[in-house]
């Protein structure tokens, strides 16, 4: 049972790119029988978020905060240029009080995605950064979510920071303090014991949660034809950019913290975003955080690649005898 589990967790992260966007599908599909479970996702969430933080411990965090110069950047580029970014966009294409909008800067305020451990291994970044930086960004979004949401949005929708920060810290703050804790009491072995069990678990809790939010935004499908030419481009824009962004804006880091800091600003938490957006905005709010469902993997995908070349191609660079 314990080699299947841990079989199943490496197969299912090696095809994400297309079960979450599968799963998504199904949940537009069976909209109707899955409709009656939409409020089981805070709880499931809750569950990814605690099997995520287990394997996160005190000594991680601190060796983090010997390095708050790339933690800072990480989250002035995630959390400030990249919000600006969208709501400049947005705002552009589709006018300041589009809910469309709203979708678009949520996008880029909630925390750091939990996949992006897995896509900074294999590009060659620092997973142990990468996974406290994921920890810390969840632990403060009972502040910056609400206050993203204050500083673009406080005059056009009616947004109450209260139910926000409680949500937050429930499915998100709470599990990761448990996680952490957990971690730390067994001396990192808690992670070992139960990710055989815990990992497969969390990835249908995953699944589960994509389909239930996308049953949620169907009935609404019909008011998004005609929005969906500017839409789509516009999310794939912005997703793109948020890697760029990462990237670019690190190019005097080491590779390793410049591939970690570019996949934390292109990677987002979406399920979240998508709780949020449908919890508290118009379902029309959600819709360009489900898009990025589609797009975030493939597009985390295509900068794999591109990672790979540019790092070959300065090996190549760094190899050549300088010739006087």
């Amino acid at each position: 049972m314990r080699e299947f589990g841990l079989a199943f967790n490496r197969h299912f992260e090696r095809w994400m790119f297309i079960i979450i966007p599968g799963s998504l599908i199904l949940g537009f599909i069976f909209a109707n029988s899955l409709q009656r479970f939409i409020e089981w996702v805070p709880y499931l969430f809750a569950y990814v978020t605690l099997t995520m933080a287990i394997g996160c411990g005190l000594g991680q965090l601190r060796e983090v905060m010997k390095k708050p110069g790339v933690m800072v950047l990480t989250f002035v580029i995630a959390h400030v240029l990249s919000p600006l970014a969208a709501y400049g966009i947005g705002t552009l294409i589709f006018g300041a009080d589009s809910p469309y909008v709203v979708g678009l800067v949520l996008f880029t305020i909630i925390p750091i995605g939990v996949s992006t451990v897995l896509w900074v291994g294999m590009s060659g970044g620092s997973v142990p950064l990468m996974l406290a930086m994921v920890v810390l960004d969840s632990a403060l979004s009972p502040l910056v979510v609400p206050a993203g949401i204050h500083l673009f949005f406080d005059s056009a929708v009616e947004v109450k920071a209260g139910p926000i920060i409680i949500d937050l810290l429930v499915i998100i703050v709470l599990p990761t303090v448990i996680g952490v804790a957990l971690n730390q009491m067994s001396r990192g072995r808690v992670q070992g014991m139960v990710a055989p069990y815990s990992a497969p678990i969390s990835k249908f809790c995953f699944v589960a949660v994509v389909a239930l939010n996308a049953s949620a935004i169907a009935p609404h499908l019909g008011q998004l034809k005609q929005d969906m030419m500017k839409l789509v481009p516009l999310v794939v824009v912005l997703v793109g950019l948020c890697y760029a962004l990462g990237y670019i804006g690190t190019s005097r880091l080491r590779y390793e913290e410049q591939v970690t800091v570019s996949y934390a600003t292109g990677m987002r938490n979406i399920s979240l975003g998508i709780v949020l957006a449908l919890g508290y905005f118009s379902p029309l709010a959600a819709v360009p955080v489900v898009l990025s469902i589609l797009i975030q993997q493939p597009l985390a995908t295509v900068h794999h690649y591109v990672l790979q070349k540019l790092n070959k191609h300065k090996a190549g660079e760094s190899a050549v005898p300088h010739v006087r």
